[in-house]
């Protein structure tokens, strides 16, 4: 049974850095691509940022991009998410996800999520 538990999240002020942790098994992590979603109060889940089985590829939203780095350490079944440069509008529900393979090719290509933390940016 597939069981992602995410942590590191909380409250920042803007310009501030957050990492997020997300802790994976009851599968191979090494095999499969992960990703970073969230969710903010009113809107629907978003992508945020992905990356490959092996973490040679990365991938992000563009609002985002420059400002957070997604990577995995395969020994320790994790991936993370380093936020710097908060902003208000990063608060948000932040969920792990599972890809369905070792790559990442389209956003709706997760079929496992963890619970999410919640990261609020606020001065």
């Amino acid at each position: 049974q597939v069981h992602l538990v995410e942590s590191g999240g909380g409250l920042a002020q803007p310009g501030g850095s957050l990492r997020l942790s997300c802790v994976a098994s009851g599968f191979n992590f090494a095999d499969y691509a992960m990703g970073w979603f969230r969710q903010a109060p009113g809107k629907e889940r978003e992508f945020v940022a992905a990356i490959t089985w092996g973490g040679s590829a990365s991938y992000y939203k563009d609002s985002v991009r420059g400002r957070f780095t997604v990577s995995r350490d395969n020994a320790k079944n994790t991936v993370y998410l380093q936020m710097n440069g908060l902003k208000p509008e990063d608060t948000a529900v932040y969920y792990c996800a599972k890809g369905d393979s070792g790559y990442y090719y389209h956003k709706d290509a997760f079929d496992s999520w963890g619970q999410g933390t919640q990261v609020t940016i606020d001065s």
